[in-house]
């Protein structure tokens, strides 16, 4: 595991209230620093679920055209396929 970080974040105004009206003593949050890795933690979850929705969009796609979209490909036509993109670079 990497080494924790150390960030130094300024917030004033309506962020600094919010912020304050959820930290402390019988709050959703004991410190800052809880109340930000929960944050970034949520953030984190948000984009793995992003990706795996991407990713499950285009498997349902392509599960869902049909076999005669497709045509048979022979283990020769891959590999004369990769051949020339090999060449190629």
């Amino acid at each position: 595991m990497n080494k924790p970080m150390t960030l130094n974040v300024r917030i004033s105004g309506a962020l600094s209230e919010f912020v304050a009206a959820n930290v402390g003593e019988d709050r959703a949050y004991e410190s800052i620093s809880d109340y930000i890795e929960d944050v970034i933690r949520r953030d984190k979850e948000r984009v793995e679920r992003e990706g795996f929705e991407r990713l499950k969009a285009e498997l349902q796609a392509a599960f869902a055209q049909s076999d005669d979209d497709g045509r048979i490909v022979t283990l020769e036509d891959v590999i004369t396929r990769n051949r020339a993109r090999f060449e190629a670079e």
